[in-house]
């Protein structure tokens, strides 16, 4: 497993204090020139699909139950998994002054069809939908977001825009 990048949000002040440890497992699935991206309308920003690993639940279980759940996603086969960022960023709930949270991220491929989502409620409140996007136009939306310090951006815009750069200098074939 290869370190991808320590990421510390821009508003924490510092790394010390009660911490909420999270886990997540978060899938590359690219098809010809598109990627599987979920657009938030609430932040404004598009994200590698994925999220949270349970207790005890397998990595590789995890992936799949969440891109299912949040793409429709099907027949998911995880080929390998490409690395994982280390992130720090301020928390809002009162029992923990930041969260550190541990993102894996595997490429993959799917069926060719979508099924139906299974959102969360929040998710679905914040208007997460699947969608299927150039990478480098996911890549230039969200750079705007941040330029522009929207006020609804969210805190994980940086984790994924810094990922979707990756992936098209790495992962997407360049045109000649």
């Amino acid at each position: 497993m290869k370190l991808i990048k320590e990421l510390i949000h821009p508003e924490l002040s510092s790394r010390e204090g009660r911490t909420l440890r999270r886990h997540a497992a978060r899938g590359i699935v690219l098809r010809d020139d598109k990627i599987l991206l979920l657009f938030t309308e609430r932040y404004n920003d598009f994200s590698l699909p994925g999220g949270g690993i349970d207790q005890g639940e397998d990595i590789q279980v995890a992936l799949k139950r969440e891109l299912e759940e949040e793409t429709g996603a099907r027949d998911i086969q995880v080929h390998a998994h490409y690395g994982f960022i280390e992130e720090y960023r301020p928390y809002w709930k009162p029992d923990y002054d930041l969260m550190h949270m541990t993102s894996h991220f595997f490429v993959c491929d799917i069926a060719s069809e979508l099924a139906e989502v299974r959102m969360e409620s929040h998710e679905i409140a914040n208007g997460m939908k699947p969608v299927w996007i150039s990478v480098n136009e996911a890549m230039n939306h969200n750079r705007q977001v941040m330029s522009r310090q929207e006020k609804t951006m969210g805190q994980s815009i940086q984790r994924e825009t810094f990922m979707l750069e990756k992936i098209s200098s790495e992962l997407v074939a360049q045109p000649a």
